[in-house]
Order: C-alpha cells, then structure tokens, then sequence
C-alpha cells in the first residue's frame, strides 16, 4: 500500500531563535543565514518549543505574501527520549486529510464515497461551515451524508495525543454543530494527529473541560472519532495509523 500523503521539495533545516507575536518566528538556517519566517500555527504549541529545537522551513516568495519563509516543522524529544519530527502547518491539516479519505485508508470505517465537497455552510440557519461534507456511494450500507472536523493535534502527554491545548469557544461550537446534525446525518471528527509517537487520543480536559464534557456527550449521541496519525519528513508526509480514543 501507497502511504505517501505529500511530496514537496526538500525543506530547510536550521535552529529556532524565538516564536513571537504568534505568527513569527526568527531561526538561524545551518548554511548561516539567519530568517524571519511566518509561524502558520496560531495555539500555543505547547510541548514543542524548546531553547535551540531544530526546525524546518519551506521557501515560498511570492509577490502577495510579506515573509519568504514558513515554518512547516519542529523536531521534538518525547518521552521515550526519541527525537521525532511535528508537523506545525495548520493551514495543510485539511489537505492532508482529503488525501486519507481519497486513499480509502478511511475506507473501513465510512464505506465508499461517491463525493467530497469542502467548506459546506451547515448548523443553525448555516452560520457554521464543515471541513467536508461526503456524500456516500450507492453501494456504501449507511446512505446518510457525513460532515467531517478535523482539528490539527501536537499536543501530547506521554503516548497520549491531547485536543485542545487551549480553550477553544470555536471548538465547543464545532461540537455542538456537529451534534445538531446527528442522527439524520453521520457526524465524524478527525483529529489529525501531525506525529507518530502516540498510542491514543483523547480530550486535553485540563486545557478545556468544557470541551472535553461536550465531547463526551457528542460520542453519546453517535459522533465517530477516527484520530489519524502522520509520519513528517524532510521531503513528504505518510499515512501512519489510526489510534483508539480514551474517554
């Protein structure tokens, strides 16, 4: 099986300076320059920044944009004492999810689809937008539509991966949205997990308890979690795992 997700030109590495104001970070590459890049990550990264952590950064000049540079990915020490590499970009968690449903490495678990459609107005008087909304092949057994979420996850404890690291109004809401719409359609979230070091997922309660609570009672009402895990390279992302959710 063909695990290859995305392939991209090898990214630069080099050292972290600092992160600030939320979107910009100062890193010295290993040729010796030293660049601004933008931080395409917009929570608090916790677990992630620490004194000199490696990092890559993929050059994109472009007339539209003010910083040349993004940072694409950090390299940790997780408690094995292994050193891996995260994915940080937010803005490609959507993408990358796309390809697993596209590469039926979902197959098993949402049945064969006809369709995919992106950014779909839905919840209350369709205020809200869903990631995906797939429509099911004729063949597939469970003819209801399935709206897809998908929350990019970093944040792990030990062999547990954790969402939120924050907060998150934006996510409660998600989760009541996506409880609206149960039972008639199939509500389904995809934590996509940008590391492969973890063994399970589960809600960061600690962070949000309020999210947490109405996770729990989303999985009551028939919500699907299917917590997909991925490999980060210099020059291409893999599919890796699926992983149990702990309630």
């Amino acid at each position: 099986m063909n695990k290859l997700l995305l392939e991209f030109d090898p990214l630069e590495e080099g050292t972290l300076i600092k992160r600030y104001k939320r979107f910009l970070a100062d890193i010295h590459l290993d040729d010796g320059r030293k660049i601004t890049a933008h931080c395409p990550n917009t929570g608090p990264m916790k677990g992630l920044l620490t004194k000199n952590c490696r990092v890559r950064v993929n050059y994109c000049p472009s007339p539209k944009r003010k910083l040349e540079w993004t940072w694409e990915q950090v390299q940790v020490t997780n408690y094995k004492n292994d050193q891996i590499w995260v994915g940080i970009n937010t803005l490609i968690a959507n993408k990358l999810i796309k390809n697993v449903i596209e590469k039926n490495f979902l197959r098993e678990i949402i049945g064969e689809i006809d369709l995919i459609k992106s950014e779909k107005a839905y919840g209350k008087d369709n205020k809200s937008r869903i990631d995906f909304l797939l429509t099911p092949k004729s063949s597939n057994p469970d003819n209801r539509n399935i709206y897809i979420e998908v929350k990019n996850t970093t944040y792990i404890k030990k062999n547990n991966a954790l969402f939120p690291d924050t907060v998150t109004l934006r996510g409660q809401k998600h989760l009541r949205d996506l409880m609206s719409i149960l039972p008639e359609s199939k509500a389904i979230m995809i934590p996509c997990i940008t590391r492969n070091d973890v063994d399970y997922f589960s809600t960061g309660d600690d962070e949000d308890p309020i999210y947490g609570k109405l996770f729990r009672q989303s999985l009551k009402l028939g919500l699907i979690v299917i917590p997909c895990c991925l490999n980060f390279n210099r020059d291409h992302i893999k599919w890796d795992k699926i992983i149990p959710v702990l309630r």
